[in-house]
């Protein structure tokens, strides 16, 4: 552990500390896994259900508001803001900078939207 102890205090130490549960003793210990730091994967899936939802409302309220010509560049432009706004959410919720994971999503988000349009024109499906 380099908590300068004697070699039979550290023996104690290490038999009194994995007696009941040496993976768990492990994890703290040598990992610095423990229970706030263990991954909740159903309050993750919901949480992933609940934004892609809200993310999912904005463009639609566009394509209830905005004229049809301007249709295509408004829902690009909003869903860009709200994935920016819901990325620097996320961030700050996180404990992590704004900027960098802010820019990320936004990015890929566009380049999704991007790829998808792409795949649209090419299959000739789009307006």
């Amino acid at each position: 552990m380099g908590r300068d102890l004697t070699p039979d205090l550290a023996l104690q130490l290490a038999v009194q500390l994995t007696e009941k549960d040496a993976l768990s003793a492990h994890a703290r210990d040598e990992l610095g896994i423990s229970e706030m730091t263990t991954a909740r994967p159903i309050q993750t899936a919901f949480t992933s259900a609940a934004t892609f939802s809200v993310g999912a409302a904005l463009p639609l309220v566009m394509v209830l508001v905005v004229p049809r010509p301007w249709l295509i560049q408004a829902v690009a432009l909003a869903s860009l803001a709200f994935l920016a706004l819901l990325g620097a959410v996320g961030a700050r919720t996180g404990g992590a900078g704004i900027f960098r994971p802010t820019l990320r999503v936004m990015l890929w988000g566009a380049l999704a939207m991007a790829l998808t349009a792409g795949i649209g024109l090419l299959f000739a499906i789009s307006g």
